[in-house]
């Protein structure tokens, strides 16, 4: 299954394709899985379901590689709309949000970086406001640096806000190494983009690995890991390793993406562990859901299926 998953990430690149889920009878329910909609209303329905269930929340409103000053814009104000709602029904201490950083205007050609940390800051005031926090999502190696770049920058004045490192790049353990220290939230997941194998491992086995390396530094210093992942193994090596250290629940916390094993989320807050559900929204699905059907290729049967019987 592995081997699929460069073509399906090629996929998410193609506009003719997209075009043709969009058609496909099976593409609302496929995407309401992993996708509650598309508007505010919808993200705060559903994190308010999820808290009623004992977990927590990060948002994010899908979007990214923009390149217009407008679209960067538009985000921000989604964002801020999402905020006062969730601070309007009572869910702010419970639900934060995450942040593309090209979605801001990033990949904009001279001031991409000044203004996605502008746009950046305008958020995190407004979260602060509302009660809540911000995380910097991690996007194709490209950007790793200048992702880093903002995410210090914004810790000057909003030290709460949280980052993200992928474990199969080759840098990420000395990234590890450098964040790992008081205060320091930082969400550690397996990575989701193409990357080439110059700057990022490959196997499957050497991926695991890595995230357990990078892992173990996170547990072992006085930060606050973020464990992004659903791989069972990696769940209970984390618990070890929490034990190992003396960290007690509450310390670190489990993320998982929404729709994925939502059994295993509720088991784990059941058991007393900090469950925090990733859950993305807005009318930008298409290279999302992609990204998620690489990871789970077998999930391709189904889609394939009514992409056929569309013809």
């Amino acid at each position: 299954m592995s081997l699929l998953r460069e073509p399906i990430l090629a996929l998410s690149r193609s506009e003719r394709v997209k075009q043709a889920v969009l058609a496909a009878p099976v593409t609302r329910s496929m995407v309401g899985r992993y996708v509650p909609g598309e508007s505010t209303q919808d993200a705060v329905r559903a994190a308010a379901e999820l808290i009623d269930d004992g977990l927590l929340v990060t948002l994010d409103h899908l979007g990214e590689d923009t390149l217009e000053v407008g679209q960067a814009r538009a985000t921000v104000d989604a964002y801020l709309e999402l905020l006062t709602a969730l601070a309007d029904h009572g869910l702010a201490r419970r639900a934060e949000v995450s942040v593309k950083l090209t979605a801001l205007g990033l990949a904009l050609p001279d001031e991409g970086r000044r203004l996605a940390l502008e746009h950046a800051r305008t958020i995190c005031h407004a979260a602060r406001n509302a009660g809540t926090s911000v995380t910097v999502d991690m996007e194709g190696h490209t950007t790793t640096d200048a992702t880093l770049s903002v995410l210090r920058n914004l810790r000057k004045d909003f030290p709460e806000t949280g980052g993200v490192l992928q474990a199969y790049l080759f840098r990420t353990e000395a990234d590890a190494r450098a964040l790992a220290h008081e205060g320091s939230r930082i969400r550690l997941c397996k990575g989701a983009y193409a990357e080439p194998g110059e700057v990022a491992y490959e196997d499957r086995g050497e991926i695991d690995r890595a995230y357990v390396r990078c892992l173990r530094t996170l547990m072992a210093a006085d930060g606050y890991p973020m464990i992004a992942t659903h791989d069972p193994r990696l769940v209970e090596i984390a618990g070890a390793l929490a034990a190992r250290y003396g960290r007690p629940q509450g310390s670190y916390e489990f993320q998982m993406l929404y729709g994925i094993r939502p059994e295993e989320q509720r088991r784990l807050a059941e058991q007393g562990e900090t469950v925090r559900v990733y859950v993305p929204y807005g009318e930008e699905w298409y290279g999302y859901l992609m990204r998620r059907l690489a990871e789970r290729p077998s999930n391709l049967t189904l889609f394939a299926r009514s992409l056929v019987s569309t013809r």
